[in-house]
């Protein structure tokens, strides 16, 4: 039987399966922090951008332990609705604004930002692109962090390497990927493998109860059908091969 690509899913759906969720991909606060730490001068007067924010869960991360005024961008409507009510809730309104929009066609100046934030999203318009093209919207010594799927060895079985070559086309190792920070203007200042627990106790087994409540939702809809079984599928094939890949944080100073 042939796998449903990620590419065949249907963003209205996947949509709805993650805006209920608190997070939208591997991580967590503590990885965050840990990220935030290589970060330097963020004052009140500093300004992040957030891209490809989701429901914002590391934006209340980043608005919890800096000063900073954040723009979160997404492309989903009802993850902007609710992070902006999020933010109203936490009294955080004055300093987080969420705005529909997509990250390679940003709606900001020029060196206007202080720190660029993206966690599980650059994948979506290429890993050496996003860099190149979010680098004009940094200010001099400005940084960058990333979140992004990565080999952490030279060769992986078949199996894992086709899945991923499917998901991610330029997908690579670390090594390689802190090359390609160099080449578009960066200085890397850090980079580290988020553990486990990102994958299993954030990402994962949140999901559980929601494909359950989804399946159920979506009874005899192949498409939803066939979307669980992907993201069921991901799970599976993290178990098996969890030691050749994962998602790794990339810090970088623009030069």
């Amino acid at each position: 039987m042939e796998e449903t690509s990620v590419h065949e899913i249907d963003f209205t759906l996947i949509n709805e399966f993650f805006t209920e969720l608190e997070r939208q991909g591997p991580g967590s606060a503590q990885e965050s922090i840990r990220a935030l730490g290589f970060i330097n001068h963020l004052t009140s007067n500093a300004k992040i951008a957030d891209l490809g924010c989701g429901t914002g869960y590391q934006t209340f991360v980043l608005a919890q332990n800096t000063e900073a005024s954040i723009t979160a961008l997404d492309l989903s409507t009802s993850s902007i609705d609710k992070l902006n009510k999020k933010a109203v809730h936490l009294g955080l309104q004055n300093r987080v604004k969420g705005i529909v929009g997509s990250m390679d066609s940003l709606p900001f100046q020029k060196e206007e930002f202080d720190l660029i934030w993206s966690e599980g999203a650059i994948a979506n318009i290429g890993f050496e692109k996003g860099l190149n093209y979010w680098k004009d919207f940094l200010k001099k010594d400005a940084y960058i962090a990333i979140t992004y799927e990565s080999w952490f060895t030279q060769e992986r079985p078949m199996e894992i390497e086709k899945w991923w070559k499917d998901a991610v086309p330029e997908i690579n190792t670390i090594g390689h990927n802190v090359s390609i920070m160099q080449k578009t203007g960066y200085i890397p200042v850090a980079t580290f493998i988020l553990p486990e627990t990102c994958w299993t106790d954030h990402y994962f087994v949140p999901q559980k109860a929601r494909q359950v409540e989804f399946l159920k939702k979506h009874a005899g809809n192949k498409t939803a059908e066939d979307m669980i079984a992907f993201l069921r599928r991901e799970e599976d094939l993290y178990a098996k091969y969890k030691q050749y890949y994962g998602y790794v944080f990339y810090i970088g100073k623009k030069l």
